[in-house]
C-alpha cells in the first residue's frame, strides 16, 4: 500500500536537499515522487519546432526516492512515519505513528 499520495506536503530526510519541504506533485512509478521545487537540475534542450519548443537551458524537477521523503506533521514540524490502520466502522485511515493523528482516509 502507498503511503503517500499526490498534495501531501512532504520533508526530505536524506541527500543533498536534506530539510527541504514541498508539495508531492506525482507518483513516478512504484517507489519515486515529483516534488515541487526540489531535486531541480538544469538540462540543455534543443529546439523542437514541431512542438513549437524553443531551445536553450531549461531547468526542470527530477524524482526522488520515496524512502528519501517523509510526510511533514505541522503539529511536530518534522517528518513523521506513516501507518495504515482500520477504524471500528471500517474505515482505512493515515495515521501519523509518533502522536496517532489521523491524517486522511484511504
Amino acid at each position: 500500500m502507498k503511503r503517500l499520495k499526490s498534495g501531501d506536503e512532504v520533508i526530505v530526510t536524506t541527500g543533498a536537499h536534506r530539510g527541504e519541504r514541498g508539495v508531492v506533485r506525482k507518483l513516478v512509478g512504484p517507489n519515486r515522487v515529483l516534488i515541487e521545487n526540489v531535486n531541480l537540475v538544469r538540462k540543455h534542450r534543443k529546439p523542437d519546432p514541431q512542438r513549437n519548443h524553443p531551445g536553450g537551458i531549461v531547468e526542470e524537477e527530477r524524482p526522488l526516492h520515496a524512502s528519501n521523503v517523509a510526510l511533514y506533521n505541522p503539529r511536530t514540524e518534522k517528518g513523521g512515519r506513516i501507518g495504515i490502520k482500520t477504524l471500528a466502522g471500517g474505515q482505512r485511515v493515515r495515521y501519523f505513528k509518533s502522536d496517532g493523528e489521523v491524517i486522511d482516509t484511504v
